[in-house]
């Protein structure tokens, strides 16, 4: 499958921070999760690769174009929401079409229009009379209202309640049913990824420690033991450890391989949130 984009040993030094060149790539029809602590180099990365930093080292790759020399071109067909803020707060909802359509070529009124009823927003209102949570919402639409073939999206869920989260996962889902269509989505809301994305980056301190298959993920396993079971578990059949009051938690790659070797072992699926702490906090690689 074609890769939509590709970023290539991307870094910026900062005094207290680096991205050490940062791999990963996103392909068509797919959604791509970012994840890793506060801190880990989500946010500098996704800025980094859509040119808004100063000073980056390295190659990205956007529908086949270099971003340094196709940006204009490119973001065209992208939709981005970053931290930052979106519009004048003193700006009615209904007052954004009329800034869009100068911006973007395929802005489509009609199709906002149809997001506002969809999610129920109050047209007449200022930006800043809205919730953190519609606020959002109004960010979504209006990404969505030009037709882009990816999306950038950073903490995008952050502020709905589940019911609004929900009908967001939904329309990304649709979204990449046009398989010409990708999404990249970094969020510390690891649940959203286990139900949508097809492939996880996991990154921590400026590097990327690995990107994954969601299926392949969901072959990792916990396994809680003593200290007396821990004596009797090879090294080499687990990816990392920490240590609990009274027991020991191991991740392994392989649940079901595990198992079979060790079938009297307390064991369970992990959970993205669980891979991200073991990772994070593992004991094995400072033994």
């Amino acid at each position: 499958m074609e890769n939509i984009l590709e970023v290539k040993n991307l870094c910026k030094s900062y005094d207290s921070f680096s991205l050490k060149d940062v791999n990963f790539s996103l392909k068509k029809g797919s959604i791509l999760g970012l994840i890793g602590e506060n801190g880990a180099g989500k946010s500098t990365t996704i800025k980094g690769m859509l040119n808004l930093l100063n000073d980056t080292t390295g190659k990205v790759f956007i529908f086949g174009k270099d971003m340094r020399n196709s940006e204009i071109e490119i973001k065209k067909d992208i939709g981005v929401i970053l931290d930052e803020g979106f519009f004048s707060e003193y700006l009615k909802i209904t007052d954004i079409p009329q800034t869009m359509k100068y911006i973007f070529e395929n802005w489509d009124e009609a199709l906002f229009f149809h997001y506002l009823e969809e999610f129920k927003l109050p047209k007449e209102k200022t930006i800043k009379e809205l919730s953190s949570g519609m606020k959002m919402k109004l960010k979504i639409i209006t990404v969505l209202s030009h037709h882009p073939k990816l999306l950038v999206l950073d903490e995008p869920t952050t502020g709905l309640d589940p019911v609004a989260r929900n009908e967001v996962l939904d329309i990304f889902e649709d979204f990449v049913q046009d398989s010409d269509n990708a999404i990249l989505l970094s969020t510390h809301i690891t649940s959203d990824l286990e139900k949508i994305a097809d492939e996880v980056v996991f990154m921590a301190n400026g590097e990327v420690l690995f990107q994954k298959e969601t299926n392949m993920i969901k072959q990792f396993g916990l396994i809680k033991c003593s200290a007396e079971e821990l004596s009797i578990i090879a090294e080499d059949d687990y990816l990392k450890r920490k240590s609990h009051r009274h027991e020991t938690v191991l991740l392994v790659e392989n649940l079901e391989k595990f198992q079979e070797k060790y079938p009297t072992l307390h064991a369970q699926r992990a959970s993205l949130e669980d891979i991200m702490v073991l990772y994070i906090r593992d004991e094995k690689m400072n033994q």
